[in-house]
């Protein structure tokens, strides 16, 4: 972040947008599998003094409050809007948005359309899911949006990071794909001028860390640049694979540059069993090096927690702290030194994370590492 600063195209400080609201949080922590997390989450970090104090006023829907935490960061609590029918449409077929938001089906028992719709087993239908869909994929295109306006240089969304939604069917406790809604709105963003001159169309980087592969993200931009011609978004995930493990998917896999199916945007990094702080060190530098050829103009950040130490998965032995390799690193790595706009999804509330505890110290840490470091 450093170098847009240098190159004048931001102003000194830097301003980070955090997208939260009593209906988002209240929304948010219906969801069976996760209940009351949101607010657990919120709640912690408001026991920083980030998201309110008393010079701070709630202007209410679409505005934002601010403080400032030191010469350097400036944090402002942006109210997310609903998304609109049209918004969740540009990826989910309509039949599929009709039918969720639908408040008749909110509560329905298993029938043969919720089967066909993907809502059974790990995404059962439950009250208050349409409004639940609307404010999550709200929240993530708000997320982007203010990133869109060329003021904020951040912007977090503890409660979006759905990576597993497909245009048609909830997955995996996913039931709208607000990442690739997300990535969507940003391929309409103008590019970082001072950075990129020459360049007429925005770039986006997604990068996901989270036990589980973004298999619904990397399937959605796979090969979708013509043949020679440099992709609008290049995904990049890191993840466990192994047989039987979710998602099972050939995209999984760690990419192979010389088989038939390689496309250079859609890259996989598959880590083994009990890789820990020591291995996301250990390949950092793929991850930079992939940045540093491609040159993004936005970075979208999904977070998990599901592969930190303590985690009911128990597959990796990932970090929250500072140390090299760390989850905190790896953020700040991505915020503090790369030249682009960085859309920060997850921390455990949105995305993967099987431990409510673990999820909001998670979201805890990276915001008091991000914000008080310098108290």
């Amino acid at each position: 972040m450093n170098g847009i600063h240098e190159a004048g195209l931001l102003c000194s400080q830097r301003l980070v947008a955090y997208i939260v609201s009593q209906e988002l949080a209240k929304a948010s922590s219906l969801l069976p599998s996760n209940k009351n997390r949101s607010a657990l989450v919120h709640s912690l970090i408001g026991s920083l003094g980030l998201l309110s104090s008393p010079s701070v006023s709630n202007h209410g829907p679409g505005k934002s409050t601010s403080e400032s935490y030191n010469n350097k960061d400036v944090l402002r609590v942006v109210r997310p809007r609903l998304a609109s029918v049209q918004q969740l449409c540009l990826y989910h077929d309509r039949d599929y948005v009709d039918f969720i938001l639908n408040p008749s089906n909110n509560g329905a028992k298993l029938s043969s359309q919720c089967s066909y719709f993907g809502l059974e087993d790990d995404c059962p239908p439950f009250q208050g899911m349409g409004e639940y869909v609307q404010m999550i994929a709200g929240a993530t295109l708000s997320a982007a949006h203010v990133l869109k306006l060329n003021t904020f240089d951040v912007s977090i969304c503890w409660d979006g990071g759905r990576h597993h939604a497909q245009k048609s069917r909830s997955a995996r406790f996913c039931y709208v794909a607000d990442c690739i809604l997300a990535i969507l709105s940003l391929k309409k963003a103008s590019p970082l001028p001072l950075l990129n001159p020459a360049r007429e169309k925005a770039r986006i980087m997604y990068l996901d860390l989270d036990l589980h592969f973004s298999d619904a993200v990397s399937e959605c931009f796979y090969k979708s640049a013509p043949c020679n011609a440099v992709s609008q978004v290049l995904t990049l995930s890191l993840h466990h694979s192994s047989p039987g493990f979710y998602p099972s998917t050939p995209l999984a896999d760690l990419s192979d540059p010389a088989g038939p199916g390689f496309d250079p945007f859609t890259l996989s990094l598959s880590l083994k069993q009990g890789a820990s702080s020591k291995t996301f060190e250990r390949v950092w530098a793929i991850v930079s090096a992939v940045k540093d050829a491609y040159r993004p103009d936005y970075v979208v950040l999904q977070c998990g927690t599901d592969g930190l130490a303590g985690d009911p998965h128990g597959v990796w032995n990932w970090s929250i702290g500072e140390a090299k390799g760390d989850m905190n690193w790896c953020v700040g790595e991505v915020i503090n030194k790369w030249d682009a706009k960085v859309l920060l999804l997850d921390g455990g509330d949105g995305g993967g994370g099987y431990d409510s505890p673990n999820a909001a110290g998670a979201g805890h840490s990276l915001l008091c590492s991000f914000f008080l470091s310098a108290l």
